[in-house]
């Protein structure tokens, strides 16, 4: 996918995202790590880390190596990523009290996500 679609994709679900409330703390995790997978594929394509036809899903099923890479050259932006990826088990799929609070984690890691993509846009 080219970066120009990986913007397009985050931004729809950023604009959606906007409409929700606490009480949709679920979908608020899903969309942001989904949202946060589009602008790190935006941001790796752009930078030249990764091609158009390399697109990572999710970090925690990207192959080490090449997870490593990505890491070495934006450290943060992964982290962020896979710390959006790790509140999924607990709230989405789980049953852990705290959901509203997880996704106002999730939002705000999303929100440094962006910011680092927008810096390139």
């Amino acid at each position: 996918m080219t970066p120009e679609n990986h913007r397009a994709k985050a931004e729809r679900i950023e604009q959606s995202l906007a409409k929700l409330t606490d009480a949709d703390w679920e979908i608020r995790i899903e969309a942001a790590m989904l949202a946060g997978t589009h602008w790190v594929n935006f941001i790796l394509h752009r930078t030249g880390i990764s091609t158009a036809a390399e697109d990572m899903v999710h970090a925690s099923m990207t192959m080490v190596s090449v997870l490593r890479k990505y890491k070495l050259a934006e450290p943060a932006l992964i982290d962020q990523l896979e710390e959006i990826e790790e509140l999924r088990p607990l709230f989405v799929r789980g049953d852990i009290d705290g959901g509203a609070q997880a996704a106002h984690r999730a939002l705000a890691l999303l929100g440094a996500i962006g910011q680092r993509a927008r810096q390139l846009a």
